[in-house]
């Protein structure tokens, strides 16, 4: 006994050490604890260093804090027009208050999984299979507000209910794949009497445009013929005009030149002879003569018949 004395003083504080470092806690990121002492809520510890006192305080739960998903298992739930099907849920929640739910509720999950399945039997009873089926966003909203209310006091937040299956029975499913199928065939019916018409509605309109397009090239052609007789008409009478100017202008130019040479008598009265025979060719049933060339009349038909014997000659 005698030589355990001298180690006395280090046991005792070697004891001490280890208890006073197993008092001492660290609280890790997203993470709460409550802390009892002698039994009471004493206080919960957020993230850091902490240190509880030997024997006497105790950490009585350690609650995370991170957003937590549970999926429960299918539940058997009957519409209001007496259907029966199966609805599994799937509930994401996040403690807010650690304190409450280290003292609201025994076994909080069995306790959210049992309010799950009442207020899905209780909602879905008032709505009918269709609506059932076509109504998960407002089915997930009234969840999240009947459980967020329910679990406020237990200190349990819900973020989200979503329904993950909805499993009807199997004549209900056969009935559905068959509405589907028809549905699926009077579509297709529908989309190729849509397509017909509006082929037919093309072809219709391909052949007025044709029409139109017949029409405007005939008229185009009838324009451009008018235009090529009017063209061809104005450079026919430019040319007869041209061409009776440059008669016009032989004759005048005869005519100075015959000035130019200072024509004898004889050589007047010859040409005047000349002129009588044009006239004499003409249609004119009446010929006047002036009187200076009366005299002369009978050379003229002296010279008219020389004429006509040289043409019988030839």
């Amino acid at each position: 006994m005698e030589p355990i004395l001298p180690l006395l003083p280090l046991i005792i504080v070697a004891v001490l050490v280890i208890l006073v470092i197993s008092n001492i806690k660290v609280v890790p990121q997203a993470h709460a604890y409550v802390v009892e002492r002698l039994g009471a809520y004493q206080s919960t510890w957020s993230v850091g260093l902490r240190f509880k006192l030997p024997l006497i305080d105790k950490v009585a739960k350690r609650v995370s804090l991170k957003e937590q998903v549970i999926d429960f298992p299918p539940q058997p739930v009957i519409t209001k027009d007496n259907v029966t099907m199966q609805i599994d849920t799937v509930v994401y929640f996040q403690i807010s208050d650690p304190k409450s739910f280290a003292y609201g509720v025994d076994h909080p999950m069995s306790a959210i999984e049992n309010l799950t399945a009442t207020s899905l039997r209780n909602i879905i009873g008032d709505l009918e299979l269709d609506e059932t089926l076509t109504s998960r966003e407002i089915i997930n909203t009234k969840m999240r507000s009947v459980l967020d209310e329910a679990t406020d006091p237990w200190g349990i937040k819900i973020n989200r209910v979503e329904l993950k299956n909805i499993m009807p029975p199997s004549e209900i499913q056969d009935a559905m794949e068959k509405q589907m199928k028809a549905e699926r065939e009077r579509r297709e019916q529908i989309l190729r009497a849509e397509g017909e018409k509006k082929s037919a509605v093309l072809v219709s309109e391909g052949k007025k445009q044709s029409v139109i397009l017949e029409a405007e090239a005939e008229k185009t052609s009838a324009i451009l013929r008018a235009e090529a007789k009017k063209e061809a008409a104005i450079r026919e009478a430019e040319g007869e005009a041209e061409a009776i100017i440059k008669v016009r202008q032989a004759e005048a130019e005869g005519i100075r030149l015959l000035n130019v040479s200072e024509p004898t008598k004889e050589v007047l009265t010859l040409k005047s002879f000349e002129t009588m025979l044009k006239v004499a060719d003409g249609k004119a049933t009446k010929i006047i003569i002036p009187s200076n060339l009366q005299n002369m009349a009978g050379l003229a038909t002296t010279f008219a018949e020389t004429i006509k014997d040289s043409n019988i000659e030839k």
